[in-house]
C-alpha cells in the first residue's frame, strides 16, 4: 500500500465516522423541528382565545377598580359627613357641660320660673276668680 492508499483510506473512514455521527443529529434536528412546528400551530389554534380571555379579565380588573374607587369616594364622603355629626355632638355636648352650661342652666331656670309663676297664676285663677286674697 501506498501512502495515498492509505490517505485515502484515512479519509473514507473519516467520512464515514462524520456522516454516523451526522445522522443521528440530522434525525434529531428534524424530530425537533417537526415537534416545533406542531407546537406552533397549537398556539396559533389556541392564543387567539387566550388573547380574548387575557382582554376580558383585563376590562374586568379596570371595572372592578372603577367601582372599588366610586365605593372609596362614596366611603369617604360617609365618614365626612360621620365626622361631621361628631363634631356637632361634641360641640352640644361641650355646651351642656362645659362655659357655655351656665347659660343653658340658667335659661332652663328662667324656664322652670315662667312655669312655676304660671301655675300660682292660675291655682289663684281656680280658687275664685279674683277674690280673697291672702293679705286681707
Amino acid at each position: 500500500m501506498t501512502g495515498v492508499e492509505i490517505a485515502a483510506i484515512v479519509v473514507a473512514l473519516g467520512v464515514a465516522v462524520f456522516v454516523g455521527v451526522l445522522v443521528p443529529v440530522l434525525i434529531e434536528i428534524k424530530k425537533t423541528v417537526t415537534e416545533s412546528g406542531r407546537l406552533l400551530a397549537q398556539m396559533n389554534t389556541e392564543l387567539p382565545s387566550l388573547l380574548k380571555e387575557i382582554r376580558e379579565t383585563t376590562q374586568n380588573l379596570n371595572q372592578l377598580a372603577e367601582y372599588t374607587r366610586d365605593g372609596v369616594e362614596h366611603a369617604a364622603v360617609f365618614f365626612h359627613a360621620v365626622g361631621e355629626v361628631g363634631e356637632t355632638v361634641q360641640n352640644v355636648h361641650d355646651t351642656v357641660r362645659g362655659r357655655n352650661g351656665a347659660w343653658l342652666r340658667n335659661v332652663a331656670g328662667l324656664v322652670a320660673g315662667f312655669k312655676a309663676a304660671s301655675s300660682v297664676v292660675k291655682a289663684r285663677m281656680s280658687h275664685g276668680e279674683g277674690g280673697q286674697s291672702n293679705g286681707g
